[in-house]
């Protein structure tokens, strides 16, 4: 990069004895063999992609202004080229990263996988004390089969962990059964409370949420605030005046007139803010078809009074009150919302209580998934949760319906394995105590970051192209941070360049190829051909047809 394109002339030297050829060294430490980029340019391309989020384009121009011609093809192969190379140091570095681990006290391993659509599962081991990746595997479902592997190579390559902090999936579970057999196994609180929330009160939601959509309600109220926003434009200090005289609770004489027109305004605006509602925590922690429908109930309910209000004697400056109340007649008054509502709201007070109960995303805090939960004694939390399922059982909520039901089982079916005691362990200072995190958000934080990233890189919303041309090492990246590993990794060596250089180029070729056969790629001749509709028809009519010799 410091000369950009270059010509050189290498002398290759063979023994006459043993026919042992010899290269120049100087150039391999360069450049890797058989490549026309530096590990600089491949050092440069995979910082700039992973760690900054930039896009091929961008660093393209930028290789441009230091003598560097490249295509963009050619950047996201080495991009590529980078995590292999990474992934081949971490794993030449493992049994330092072992030691490391070691004189901690072990490590507790984080599990969880990313996937979209109808991506492969980007699954990663990461540890809690050291805050770093261990390992990641891209597997085609959470089927126990599909991670036990994974977690052997887990285990025989950092031992066994002092704990297992996971999810709810079976496939997670029986994998952690097979493998880490003896070994401490605790749920997420946060994973726990989300699964039980969407079991107990999920059907409510998803029959608001279809309701609201089938009368079309958010987009007729968005027409409508556009069109009363165009009234209100033309006269520029109408609605700061008005908005102010509704702080002062007073009413200028000129203003009257379009009074009802920035009060309906207002109001389908603040409805609106319903479905924003929420602390960053996602359903069932947030529910905002709810607090939208609520909300459309009380301005519906308003409105219906102010419509007979007149303010200068006139009906019809009240015409925004009638329509607003026509638009949302069908739907305060639909049936089926009414009843869901009604039971989603009855489930909420039990579920409420719960959250309260484990200290972890509750009603009033704001910190969405960044909240690991209140860092309070487990064995208060326990009493607090036995409080409640005493409650529940005494006001026979698992007799009303089978929602309460299944909740109290999963209670008692993941009793042992959400109360997480101190663990001790031995390190070469001495005893120590460590205590495992109640959720797992440390891992759910990590891939918000990497999608996060990748939508900044792209502008696009979804994850699954990416997660399925991704390599399964790509979140090592994450560990670059630390320079505890940073210095492991390097083992010596001043920068990642001079690391990489140590690697044979025709391992990380075959790691290359490898990568690419991990899943199958359809053909692009067949991706064109399946998307006709009338295909199997194509193929019977020329089965059918007499074959020519």
């Amino acid at each position: 990069m410091g000369i950009g394109a270059f010509t050189s002339k290498e002398t290759i030297l063979t023994c006459p004895k043993c026919n042992k050829i010899y290269k120049s060294q100087e150039l391999k430490k360069l450049i890797p063999d058989g490549c026309n980029f530096g590990y600089d340019v491949l050092v440069h391309i995979g910082k700039a992609i992973f760690l900054k989020y930039g896009n091929e384009k961008e660093i393209q121009i930028e290789l441009k202004n230091k003598n560097i011609t490249i295509s963009v093809s050619e950047i996201t192969y080495l991009a590529k080229k980078f995590i292999v190379y990474l992934a081949m140091t971490h794993k030449e570095s493992s049994p330092e990263i072992k030691k490391v681990i070691c004189s901690q006290g072990g490590y507790i391993l984080h599990v969880d996988a990313m996937c979209e659509g109808d991506s492969p599962h980007l699954m990663t081991a990461l540890d809690e004390i050291s805050n770093l990746v261990l390992g990641n595997v891209k597997i085609p479902t959470e089927k126990a089969e599909k991670i036990i592997p994974f977690f052997k190579e887990i285990k025989n390559t950092f031992g066994e962990p002092v704990a297992v902090v996971s999810d709810m999936g079976k496939g997670i579970s029986n994998a952690i059964k097979t493998v880490f057999n003896g070994i401490p196994d605790y749920i997420c609180h946060f994973h726990f409370l989300r699964d039980l929330g969407k079991d107990l009160f999920g059907k409510e939601n998803d029959i608001i949420r279809n309701r609201l959509k089938y009368y079309g309600t958010q987009g007729l109220l968005k027409k409508k605030a556009l069109q009363l926003k165009k009234v209100i434009d033309k006269y520029p200090n109408l609605l700061n005046t008005s908005i102010n005289n509704l702080e002062e609770g007073i009413m200028e004489e000129w203003t009257l007139e379009y009074t009802p027109v920035v009060t309906v305004y207002t109001l389908i605006q603040w409805a609106l803010a319903g479905k924003k509602e929420g602390n960053g925590y996602g359903f069932p922690f947030d529910r905002p078809y709810l607090s939208f429908y609520q909300r459309l109930q009380e301005i519906y309910e308003k409105c219906k009074l102010l419509q007979k209000k007149y303010l200068r004697g006139n009906p019809n400056d009240n015409k925004p009150f009638v329509k607003v109340c026509h638009i949302l007649e069908n739907t305060v008054n639909d049936e089926t919302i009414k009843i869901a509502s009604i039971q989603m709201q009855e489930k909420m007070i039990v579920y409420d209580k719960l959250r309260e109960a484990l200290r972890i995303a509750e009603p009033e805090e704001n910190n969405g998934l960044n909240d690991d939960g209140n860092e309070e004694n487990i064995k208060e939390i326990k009493q607090r949760v036995k409080k409640f399922r005493k409650w529940f059982v005494e006001n026979k909520y698992s007799n009303k319906n089978l929602e309460y039901k299944k909740m109290l089982e999963q209670i008692d079916k993941y009793w042992e394995k959400l109360f997480a005691d101190p663990i001790t362990v031995e390190t070469p200072h001495g005893k120590t105590t460590i205590q495992p995190q109640r959720t797992n958000n440390i891992l759910e934080r990590f891939f918000r970051n990497i999608r996060y990233g990748y939508r900044k890189k792209s502008g696009n919303n979804t994850m699954s192209k990416t997660l399925k041309a991704m390599l399964a090492d790509t979140p090592l990246v994450k560990n670059l941070k630390n320079e505890k590993y940073l210095k492991i990794i390097l083992n010596g060596k001043a920068t990642l360049e001079e690391r990489f250089a140590e690697i044979d180029a025709k391992i990380v070729r075959q790691e290359m190829n490898k990568s690419q056969d991990d899943f199958e790629k359809i053909p692009l001749k067949v991706k064109k051909i399946i998307k006709r509709p009338e295909l199997p028809n194509t193929f019977l009519e020329l089965f059918e047809k007499p074959i020519n010799f």
